[in-house]
């Protein structure tokens, strides 16, 4: 049987806490909404895989990790999407090195994928009609958050409380000899 998997960047618990903070203040004003239990993430992909593949796929992600390096995200204003998504956001420096860390992962990752994210962002919330986004944007106005983008989450989706939930975590090494930078994963 197959499961659905989350390829992520989690930021440090204390991010998490506070946009869950967020989250909940926005759902007294509004009403519940997509994303509201979902803990703070910047999603990278979305795949299917066996109990099998997935042993093969940590070791995968292993090797590709252990080649990138560490780099301080800040995340510092707010933003939406026409689809609705209402999200922070990272400056300008943090987008371009968090896209070159997607977009190795995505280059060297063998899975086949159900969804790729190109756009680095961290969701409040989504699917929200223009008023709710009116809500959002009133209720705040100014964010600063910095964290170390160490690592990448791999998380499996439960059907059971419908939410994703980290099963491991891959370390950044910064490994110059890493096959990963040599050409090869295996």
């Amino acid at each position: 049987m197959q499961n659905r998997y989350s390829l992520v960047i989690s930021p440090p618990d204390v991010i998490i806490d506070l946009v869950k903070s967020m989250k909940e203040q926005l759902a007294d004003q509004i009403g519940w909404f997509h994303s509201k239990n979902s803990l703070a993430h910047i999603t990278i992909n979305e795949f299917m895989a066996t109990e099998a593949e997935i042993e093969n796929i940590k070791k995968q992600l292993a090797t590709i990790s252990d080649a990138l390096e560490p780099t301080t995200v800040c995340l510092n204003h707010f933003d939406n999407y026409p689809n609705g998504a209402f999200f922070i956001a990272p400056d300008e420096n943090s987008t371009e090195k968090l896209k070159k860390i997607i977009k190795h992962i995505h280059q060297f990752f063998r899975t086949k994928t159900l969804f790729k994210n190109n756009e680095p962002h961290l969701s409040i919330g989504r699917q929200l009609k223009s008023d709710q986004l009116t809500t959002a944007y009133r209720t705040f106005t100014h964010v600063d958050m910095n964290f170390l983008c160490d690592n990448v989450t791999l998380r499996r989706f439960d059907p059971n409380k419908k939410q994703f939930e980290i099963i491991d975590h891959f370390m950044f090494n910064n490994n110059p000899n890493s096959s990963f930078v040599q050409g090869t994963l295996f």
